[in-house]
């Protein structure tokens, strides 16, 4: 099967993107639990919310709000860019990156994706069209924009002076943060069929950690792009190419030299930053960047089962299996509490010690697609439909 990653549509991407399997009947479909009942033991409060354009809509679009010096950067897929008052909500500014092509034809949408990623006086956010743009977070001007070699789907990274671009063709490029230019590029391996998304790497002592659709984690040196050591951390199995799929798409965490990976469809891994040897595994699969705090992990795996696992051998400590097939959001860590969001516009709180849920709340009918984000003291999380909320507890 030829499929590349961007002709993955229809029931494929559908059941692929969602996290749930596929059967060999059209009947045999898989069904999203039921909504807990939780008696809340707090009430979030909602501080703000405001539209930033129309959101992702029905793409798979991975758009989230990014949060530097009081202020948040949010966009939606055609093309909006904004600057909010992370205390109020107020726009500082606007840009619309969408093309306009004449006076009597209407804009042409960017096809932003991947979320937005800022440091310093720069946001960066990439398209599906291969472009990476570079805009100053004073006004929103174009400091400058570069044409890299595939969809720039994954969230850009910034480290070392460089803008890191891991493209849907497999490309990891390295950009001057000064000037976009090209500074080099590694080519990960592609199988013919993987899942729409790619992992945004982590850095560490001058080298870029990332994932890949071959099922292998790459270490790569900044300073020239050569790649020091992969790790296989999953084989390909089963019947079907659907089954066989392995990729890695989360971002590797690091912590303390240990490098900590999952692929879909394959393994939670504990690698040495040093060599990439596997200190340890588990047999979990995923899409969802997990969270390593502490010396705890946690997981949403790939049928939305919320995992907490210890980083000493990853022993279980507690799972949540009352969201299965939610279409859960990643985790993230808020006041003490793993945060995630649904499909259906619910965020679950949980108590990190047992799984156990201790808030629920309704706040959006389109959807979250995209992990909260936090924000000082604030839990900011961009709706589906384009509504950007902000939190406290």
């Amino acid at each position: 099967m030829q499929l590349r990653k961007t002709l993955l549509v229809g029931w494929v991407s559908v059941a692929l993107l969602s996290g749930c399997s596929l059967f060999n009947s059209e009947e045999d479909v898989v069904k999203m639990s039921p909504l807990p009942k939780v008696e809340n033991q707090f009430t979030p409060t909602k501080v703000w919310s405001t539209s930033v354009g129309d959101g992702v809509g029905d793409y798979y679009s991975h758009l989230h709000p990014a949060w530097q010096d009081g202020t948040i950067f949010a966009a939606d897929r055609f093309g909006v860019v904004k600057a909010l008052d992370a205390s109020n909500g107020k726009t500082k500014w606007e840009v619309n990156l969408s093309t306009n092509p004449g006076f009597f034809s209407s804009r042409i949408s960017a096809a932003l994706s991947g979320g937005i990623a800022v440091s310093g006086t720069h946001a960066y956010i990439g398209s599906e069209k291969a472009i990476v743009y570079a805009l100053n977070t004073e006004d929103g001007k174009i400091a400058w924009q570069t044409n890299v070699g595939g969809e720039a789907i994954s969230r850009p990274v910034i480290s070392d002076g460089l803008v890191l671009i891991h493209t849907g063709n497999g490309l990891l490029q390295a950009l001057s943060e000064t000037d976009g230019s090209i500074q080099w590029s590694a080519n990960l391996d592609m199988p013919n069929l993987s899942l729409r998304g790619e992992s945004a790497p982590a850095t560490a002592f001058g080298a870029a950690i990332v994932g890949g659709d071959n099922g292998r984690v790459s270490a790569v040196m900044m300073k020239e792009g050569q790649v020091i050591w992969q790790q296989r951390i999953s084989q390909p199995s089963g019947a079907t190419e659907i089954d066989r799929l392995s990729d890695v798409d989360t971002t590797p965490v690091i912590v303390n030299g240990v490098v900590y990976a999952i692929a879909y469809n394959g393994n939670l891994v504990a690698m040495d930053l040093r060599s990439g040897q596997i200190m340890w595994k588990r047999d979990i699969g995923s899409v969802s960047n997990i969270i390593v705090d502490a010396d705890h992990i946690y997981v949403v795996d790939q049928d939305d089962r919320v995992i907490a696992l210890n980083t000493d051998g990853g022993v279980s400590l507690w799972r949540q299996s009352e969201l299965l097939h939610r279409n859960l959001t990643a985790p993230v860590l808020y006041n003490g509490y793993l945060v995630v969001g649904d499909a259906e516009g619910y965020l679950h709180w949980i108590n990190t010690d047992d799984g156990r849920f201790v808030a629920q709340q309704k706040v959006d009918s389109s959807g979250f697609l995209s992990a909260p984000v936090v924000a000082s003291d604030k839990l900011v999380v961009q709706a589906k439909g384009g509504e950007v909320y902000s939190f406290t507890r």
